[in-house]
């Protein structure tokens, strides 16, 4: 499957997650801040950062895993 490409919705460094809204129009996406890419450094996301993941089925429903930043 192809990755897919958004923009952060919403992040919380503080909860440690938040919502991705894919480029597609989908409903918003769970992302936990264990799913971002970091190369072993703690990242975090910031609001309207552009993004590109892959989904995957969670607890709770479908969610963004494997998250990279996308650097425009």
């Amino acid at each position: 499957m192809a990755r897919m490409r958004g923009t952060v919705a919403y992040f919380s460094e503080a909860k440690g997650y938040g919502f991705i809204r894919p480029d597609d129009g989908s409903t918003q996406l769970y992302v936990d801040a264990r799913s971002v890419e970091s190369g072993g450094v703690f990242q975090t996301l910031a609001d309207g950062e552009r993004v590109e993941f892959d989904v995957t089925n969670g607890r709770k429903g479908p969610e963004a895993v494997n998250v990279t930043i996308l650097l425009l």
